[in-house]
């Protein structure tokens, strides 16, 4: 059987001056996730189901509605973002603007001088994708033609330009 949740009593009666009062239904939704383990003993898998969420939503709701009560004028960190980034969007921004303003004058944009000016900033050696991944996240496509076709056969194209009629 699962463990019950641990019920405050001053979270509780919060709760219940927010299920009176609340208009807004994801307020309500973390105030029920208080008030049903306190008030009919449900596990967090059984107040989920009963307010249409996940088990771990249900957690992260109770962590919300507490955290609501000490501290209400600090902004709540939201879930997502970048977690693992090497620099800010704005230091990587610093970063490849030279280079693209090279390439703006050449038409060509080299990844493996970008990739040393990279990771000389960081301090440490990252993957050709990480570079490929902060291009791409500037607009930077790598659209470069082709000297010729694949399936080019050189020695036939020198043998019709030596014997093709001349105009």
């Amino acid at each position: 059987m699962a463990r019950k949740p641990i019920v405050v009593a001053a979270q509780v009666t919060a709760a219940e001056q927010v299920v009176k009062h609340s208009s807004d239904a994801q307020e309500l939704r973390r105030a029920l996730a208080v008030l049903l383990p306190a008030h009919h003993g449900l596990t967090l898998e059984e107040t989920g189901r009963a307010i249409g969420r996940s088990r771990a939503s249900v957690a992260r709701m109770r962590v919300e509605f507490s955290e609501g009560l000490e501290e209400p004028e600090r902004p709540r960190p939201r879930r997502g973002g970048r977690h693992r980034q090497n620099m800010t969007l704005e230091q990587e921004a610093a970063l490849v603007t030279p280079f693209f303003a090279q390439a703006q004058r050449g038409g060509v944009l080299v990844v493996a001088p970008v990739k040393a000016a990279y990771e000389q900033a960081i301090g440490r050696t990252v993957p050709d994708s990480t570079v490929y991944r902060l291009l791409a996240r500037r607009g930077w496509r790598k659209i470069a033609p082709r000297p010729r076709h694949p399936k080019a056969n050189l020695e036939l194209q020198e043998a019709w330009g030596k014997n093709s009629p001349r105009r």
